[in-house]
């Protein structure tokens, strides 16, 4: 009878064990399925987040560019009127000159300024997603 009791309590404290164990492992899996849906739910603002941010800077290119064509235009059209009006070759060599001048250096100044703003947007555009690869890193080496 003695034997039968043991063999009792060994049968119910291995399954209580089995049970446990169970349980401990759904709970770390369920944990650990949450945390990849948190990952993964970051991961996916980072990537809303860097798309915003470009079309941000590329909305604020194409303003950029347009006001300096609209610019260009206009000054080309002034240059024009002002050539048709020279009263020698000297003055419209003078003003074609004049305006040679001017345009290029508007359209340098041009260049320098959509470079910054794409600069600008790229780094912006990034820099969400340079944070979600850190904190995975960090978290990998967490895990080591």
């Amino acid at each position: 009878m003695a034997a039968a009791e043991t063999m009792k309590k060994t049968v119910e404290q291995f399954s209580t064990a089995s049970n446990q164990a169970f349980k401990d492992g759904v709970e770390k899996s369920l944990a650990a399925l949450a945390e990849a849906n948190t990952h993964s739910k970051k991961n996916l603002e980072a990537v809303v987040a860097s798309v915003t941010a470009a079309t941000k800077g590329a909305e604020a290119l194409g303003a950029e560019t347009f006001a300096y064509s609209k610019k260009a235009a206009e000054d080309q059209v002034a240059a024009a009127k002002s050539l048709a009006g020279a009263k020698s070759v000297q003055e419209a060599m003078e003003l074609q000159t004049t305006f040679a001048k001017s345009a290029l250096e508007a359209y340098i100044a041009q260049m320098t300024k959509a470079s910054e703003i794409v600069s600008a947007s790229i780094k912006d555009s990034m820099k969400p997603l340079n944070e979600r690869v850190s904190a995975a890193v960090e978290k990998f080496q967490a895990a080591r």
